[in-house]
């Protein structure tokens, strides 16, 4: 791996990507006193962005990867239901096979409780550090800090998750239970079926996540950063130094750059010399908007039977979750929105039960997934002066606070506040 000679300031870096952790970075960044230029096509928090139609979780204790053990006997199952709440297009299965196997084998319990422990140092604290920066942002009141709830339909039910749980209190995570009435008094539009939850006060959530990155760009663009629209495809190195980004419309300066450009990330890092296990994990969302419908979600809650998240966002009921391997520029298959919206029916039974279309709006987004379920954060080979920061599949809103610490603190040639070694872009 390329070490950077000593670093000159002010530093110029280019942050390709304005999602959650490239703005992060680049406001991170800015503290550090760096010279910062944003790149990307998309603007920040607009609807084509992944970020933008996220749970909205700032959730300090996700820590537990998407697997599980005894999940490849379950494989034939994914690839016989296009519909279910993990499903494999079978077109995409050769090319998803190495990432594939690789997932499967980070499914025993050794592995996920090393990777809990690893993905702690990253997500600790993510609504205090989201907070701290929402305020500085002007927008302070999208950041809830009143927990969340993990809802069952019985104590024996949260039972089968023990081993979850338990790593979690491993981890030193707490969480309280709530049962019966009290659930029903604290969820009372929530179907009574559902009679088991626990809460995890530590974690929040950001109430309208495209409205925050909005917010946030503008932030960084009000601090002195600037943007420039295009498409990056490669990097000029001279002797292990970025001279410049390559885009689609000629080279951009610079002498640092950040590859957080999500689920279109692996191209970019193969060009920084770093060939990683990268998928696009598809993701759906529904959300029910409309002021009439009395149902709602007083606390953002996780329904494990559903594999989904409902959150009450400004704009509405939304039901995100599940996961869709296919490739990056398939077709959205929105029969999987129109069954997040009958989840929302199935919880919540005071909604109405034909709801107006114009009162549902659907949505598909793509997580940047690596195989053992942690980002690629840090240097690149061809070049130090290239940093990844990317691959945080389902955790990317909670990760990207204190991952864009990190950034800065590599782009200013800082020691990293937590231990990247599990993070390696190299490790694959």
């Amino acid at each position: 791996m390329s070490t950077s000679p000593e670093i000159a300031f002010p530093r110029h870096a280019v942050i390709i990507g304005t999602g959650a952790v490239g703005l992060m970075s680049a406001i991170h960044a800015l503290d550090q006193g760096l010279q910062v230029t944003l790149l990307d096509f998309n603007e920040a928090g607009s609807q084509e962005a992944s970020s933008y139609g996220n749970a909205g979780w700032l959730s300090s204790h996700s820590v537990i990867p998407p697997v599980e053990p005894g999940m490849w006997k379950k494989v034939p199952g994914y690839l016989m239901d296009p519909l279910g709440p993990l499903s494999i297009r079978w077109r995409y299965l050769p090319r998803l096979t190495p990432w594939l196997v690789r997932n499967l084998a980070s499914a025993r319990r050794d592995r996920i409780r090393t990777t809990a422990r690893a993905l702690r140092t990253l997500v600790a604290d993510a609504r205090s550090l989201h907070l701290e920066v929402a305020q500085r942002a002007g927008v302070a009141h999208l950041i809830d800090t009143s927990g969340v709830l993990h809802v069952y339909r019985s104590r024996r039910h949260f039972d089968n998750d023990a081993f979850g749980w338990g790593v979690r209190r491993e981890l030193g995570i707490q969480w309280q239970e709530v049962e019966g009435a009290a659930l029903r008094e604290r969820e009372p539009d929530l179907d009574p079926a559902f009679g088991f939850a626990v809460q995890v006060d530590e974690a929040g959530h950001c109430r309208n996540p495209g409205a925050y990155l909005q917010a946030l760009q503008a932030y960084a663009l009000a601090r002195g950063a600037c943007r420039v629209e295009g498409r990056a495809t490669g990097f000029r190195v001279e002797n292990g130094r970025l001279k410049a980004v390559l885009t689609e419309h000629g080279e951009l300066a610079c002498d640092a750059a950040v590859i957080c450009a999500g689920a279109r990330s692996k191209a970019l890092a193969a060009a920084a010399g770093d060939h990683v296990q990268l998928e696009s994990e598809r993701g759906y969302h529904a959300v029910i908007g409309g002021h009439e419908h009395a149902a709602r979600v007083r606390t953002p809650m996780m329904v494990s039977e559903f594999k989904i998240i409902a959150t009450q966002m400004e704009t509405g009921l939304r039901i995100a979750g599940q996961v869709e391997f296919a490739s990056f520029e398939a077709a959205p298959d929105w029969r999987r929105g129109e069954i997040m919206r009958d989840i929302a029916l199935k919880l919540f039974p005071g909604l109405p039960r034909t709801l107006p279309a114009e009162d549902v709006k659907y949505w598909l987004g793509r997580r940047p997934s690596t195989p053992d379920g942690m980002p690629c954060i840090g240097p690149a080979s061809a070049s130090g002066d290239i940093i990844h920061a990317y691959g945080h599949g389902h955790i990317g809103l909670g990760c990207s606070a204190r991952t864009g610490r990190i950034v800065a603190q590599l782009l200013a040639g800082q020691a990293p506040e937590i231990d990247l070694a599990p993070f390696s872009p190299q490790r694959f």
